[in-house]
């Protein structure tokens, strides 16, 4: 292979790449969101500067995704906590726990998802909405609402999942210095609320050491989604580089 065809490639391996390359496409992408109020002093350990707490909140969040474009089907779940960034309200996205390989390595590489290994799922049992998370063998969280007791507005699920996003892009040179650190925003524009519910609701948060989401405790819960879409994820752009500041 020539060397102006290597820096044309995507990823490794050159004979069977990890993913195919973007734009990705999701149908029928399937959120279960769970808002909460946590203790403000364990949000200050994590929200990283210069993003600054907005409030004491917290967003646990699986989302199904059974046909996406070139990285197949999975779920996801994970935690994202409310911020400012220099006027601009978000979330930071604190952590994301997914069961399928190309779309935890693409988004590791092309973006900034802290994406690792875990096994969650979504799934209606009677009249109640399902999503769970295991770590290995061990459930780390439970998340119930039941099934489509009344119906959100469209626009109001559709600021929440349009809502920007930070996310922390940090690689590693091959000393150990960081060779990549930086703050990047991300948000998704085009979207279709196909159906969007709310109704009661439960959330509970194990302890473990390696999926840590119960170092956010559930104090009171805000609120709960139900939301079927049509999106496609919008490229991320460096707001913040920390090795140039």
């Amino acid at each position: 292979m020539r060397i102006q065809d290597v820096r044309q490639q995507l990823t490794t391996p050159l004979d069977a790449p990890a993913f195919p390359p973007g734009p990705y496409r999701f149908t029928d992408r399937e959120y279960l969101t769970i808002t909460y109020r946590t203790d403000p002093r364990a949000l200050d350990r994590l929200v990283p500067a210069p993003l600054e707490v907005a409030e004491p909140t917290v967003r646990f969040e699986v989302m199904r995704m059974p046909d996406t474009t070139g990285l197949g089907d999975y779920t996801e779940a994970g935690q994202v906590l409310f911020v400012d960034y220099e006027g601009d309200r978000g979330e930071y996205n604190l952590a994301m726990y997914v069961n399928g390989f190309p779309a935890i390595a693409s988004g590791r590489e092309i973006s900034a998802f802290p994406k690792k290994l875990g096994s969650p799922t979504l799934t209606v049992e009677s009249d109640t909405l399902v999503g769970t998370l295991d770590y290995g063998s061990l459930r780390v969280a439970t998340a119930t609402m039941g099934y489509k007791h009344a119906p959100v507005e469209a626009n109001q699920a559709r600021e929440e999942i349009c809502a920007p996003t930070f996310m922390l892009k940090l690689l590693p040179g091959y000393d150990g210095r960081p060779r990549i650190c930086e703050l990047v925003r991300t948000q998704i524009t085009d979207i279709t609320v196909k159906g969007a519910w709310t109704g009661p609701s439960r959330l509970q948060l194990f302890q473990h050491a390696m999926a840590p989401l119960a170092d956010l405790p559930v104090l009171e819960i805000l609120s709960a989604r139900h939301v079927l879409t049509d999106l496609t994820l919008a490229p991320p752009e460096v707001v913040h580089d920390y090795l140039n500041r």
